[in-house]
């Protein structure tokens, strides 16, 4: 029987030894997760009305932080919201795709965004959907003349809750045309 034990003994300590070496490599080795830095949590505080629409960046949540696309959706959504607030209608075609764009041509995008500043803009979730596609979840407030302001909804500050859809198109990502875009909710400030 004692012949049988050196080898049990010695099959566990090789088991304990390599979990524990894998346990330190791991801790090692570990790219730090940058998105936790960079997330946030939703805030329902009160900007005052001088103060919207608040801040011109794009941030995220821990969830949306956490998906493989949200660096890419970040920048895809930053781009897109500063050529917003630029009125740079040239800028705002590379973010979104040729489908988006034969639905709101220069004349109409112009007349659209004519009076609007985008701010507090908030990425709460990203899902990715079949090949080349995903959806982005986000929050943001615009501010505008009331008479360039939704006919439902003529004021001059609304907080919008909107799902975008993302399709890959030439190899890159943007922001499609689709139902989920063009029934957004959303409220006064």
């Amino acid at each position: 029987m004692g012949t049988w034990r050196w080898p049990v003994v010695a099959v566990v300590i090789v088991a304990l030894l390599t979990a524990g070496g894998s346990w330190l490599a791991r801790d090692r080795y570990q790219v730090p997760n940058q998105a936790v830095r960079q997330a946030v949590l939703p805030d329902d505080g009160e900007l005052s009305p001088q103060e919207q629409p608040g801040p011109r960046s794009v941030e995220a949540t821990a969830d949306a932080t956490t998906h493989p696309l949200y660096e890419t959706v970040r920048q895809l959504l930053q781009t897109y919201f500063d050529a917003i607030n630029g009125k740079r209608y040239d800028r705002w075609k590379t973010t979104v795709s040729r489908r988006r764009i034969e639905v709101q041509p220069q004349e109409d995008w112009e007349r659209a965004y004519r009076s609007s500043r985008d701010g507090s803009i908030v990425v709460y979730r990203i899902e990715s959907g079949p090949t080349d596609s995903a959806r982005v979840m986000l929050g943001f407030t615009s501010v505008q003349d009331p008479q360039d302001a939704p006919l439902e909804l003529p004021v001059g500050c609304i907080r919008w809750r909107v799902i975008l859809p993302l399709t890959v198109e030439d190899g890159t990502w943007k922001l499609d045309a689709g139902p989920t875009a063009a029934s957004p909710q959303h409220e006064e400030c």
